[in-house]
């Protein structure tokens, strides 16, 4: 079984490697080995634990999973040559990491927190040569999608990366709204499961409008409820969510 080494042990790393452990070995790079323990025990197998400080990533597969302001504080640690580096790092630069990390290879990825359940979407780019081993790693953890260069990669992250919270802020304003007309809390929790799991399944064959135009019949119900959400700025409020988080994350690339 291929070993994958993660440098870092946070969130994002536990939720991709949550998504690849009956696939590949595992090996995690921290700077506590009580958080190393944590990490091992919460995933629920056996994996290989190592320190940071003077870790050796020669010839290995590595998954970099720090903070970007940490990219320069972490890559004092390492010495050798890595066969691949993975970068989840968002707002990082192909160009930067290859001055901070020796690797044969770079790849930027950007998958989601749904890794830990094996439907992450994660987008990818960097390294041509290595495409179809980066995106045979990364389908470990959900679906993949291959970009042309690193500025739609940044585009793609404050979409798909941080897009979960969006949704998740989403499913919470609309069972609430059920919650304040009298529908039990849990009766509207269950509701909006059921809403989303139905709706991702419509999405993955319909346009959004089709599936809007198919439930909204003239001066109906639904009718109604949508132009609330258009009146109240549902709309300008989701585009000025991505500009914001791409915004974001070219000043968190700045600072590292």
């Amino acid at each position: 079984m291929q070993t994958i080494t993660f440098i870092g042990n946070g969130q994002m790393a536990f939720s991709i490697a949550e998504g690849l452990k009956h696939k590949y070995h595992i090996e995690v790079v921290g700077r506590s080995m009580e958080k190393l323990d944590a990490f091992e025990k919460r995933l629920g197998i056996r994996i290989d634990k190592a320190i940071l400080e003077h870790f050796d990533i020669g010839d290995k597969r590595v998954v970099l999973c720090v903070k970007p302001n940490a990219l320069e504080s972490t890559a004092r640690h390492l010495k050798g040559k890595a066969e691949l580096l993975v970068s989840v790092l968002a707002g990082t630069p192909i160009e930067k990491l290859s001055k901070t990390i020796k690797s044969k290879a770079y790849i930027r990825a950007m998958p989601n927190i749904a890794a830990s359940v094996g439907a992450s979407m994660t987008t990818l780019t960097g390294d041509i040569s290595h495409k179809e081993e980066a995106e045979v790693l990364l389908r470990g953890a959900g679906e993949v999608l291959w970009l042309e260069s690193e500025k739609a990669l940044d585009i793609a992250t404050a979409l798909a990366g941080s897009g979960p919270a969006y949704l998740a802020i989403m499913a919470e304003a609309l069972a609430e709204g059920a919650v304040v007309q009298g529908l039990k809390r849990d009766e509207a929790l269950t509701l909006t499961r059921g809403l989303f799991d139905g709706f991702a399944k419509l999405f993955a064959t319909k346009h959004p409008v089709e599936i809007k135009e198919a439930v909204m019949s003239p001066g109906g119900t639904t009718a109604a409820g949508c132009a609330a959400l258009e009146a109240h700025g549902l709309r300008h409020a989701s585009i000025s969510a991505i500009r914001e988080a791409l915004a974001r994350a070219k000043i968190l690339a700045k600072e590292s």
